[in-house]
């Protein structure tokens, strides 16, 4: 008898339940019940890509916002949760930057993320260029001065993603948190051996 008289296996999954297990006499269980989804050793819900938004934070700003994952880029432990986009701690994700945009330009006030040819409408204008009394006017023109960001987290905001980190367990917690790369970290996950 060769292996091609062994019947067929229906397909397994990996589970987390013990009944398979023996007893601590050694003797056999019995299955009482079918694999049942609760079981299954996977991640749990809430750790998908979808039109929900999660909180972002910028650490060389101190500003959080809450902005929308786009898709899941990379994750150094496991590459399975990258095709299946699913969301676990540690994994860098692409995020839309438009609050980030829109908090910068109303904090420091120069336009960030614009290619140098385009014009700014009536209305950005207005908002950019407002009146502001003259002790805010000076507050604006210090934070001018300090605010710099690197080469390559404003290509970032011309491209309209940036890449973050997520540092909450999206499937225990049911909350994707996490922060901007930036600097070396932002440099490492650019660099050619991460494409």
């Amino acid at each position: 008898m060769g292996p091609a008289s062994t019947p067929l296996l229906p397909h397994v999954d990996i589970s987390w339940d013990n009944w398979p297990k023996r007893r601590k006499t050694r003797s056999k269980r019995k299955p009482h019940h079918e694999n049942w989804t609760y079981e299954l050793g996977r991640p749990a819900a809430n750790t998908k890509t979808g039109p929900a938004a999660y909180t972002q934070s910028v650490c060389g700003e101190c500003c959080t916002r809450k902005t929308r994952i786009i898709d899941v880029v990379y994750n150094a432990s496991n590459t399975e949760p990258v095709p299946t986009k699913t969301l676990v701690k540690n994994c860098t994700v692409l995020t839309g930057n438009t609050p980030y945009r829109e908090w910068y330009e109303s904090h420091c006030a120069p336009p960030l993320g614009r290619k140098r040819e385009a014009e700014l409408t009536p209305e950005e204008e207005e908002i950019l260029n407002k009146k502001r009394s003259e002790k805010i006017q000076k507050k604006y023109d210090e934070r001018k001065k300090n605010a710099k960001f690197s080469s390559l987290l404003e290509e970032q905001f011309r491209q309209g993603k940036l890449l973050a980190c997520i540092t909450s367990r999206p499937g225990q917690c049911g909350r994707a948190d996490g922060y901007v790369l930036e600097g070396k970290e932002l440099e490492f996950y650019q660099g050619p051996e991460i494409k």
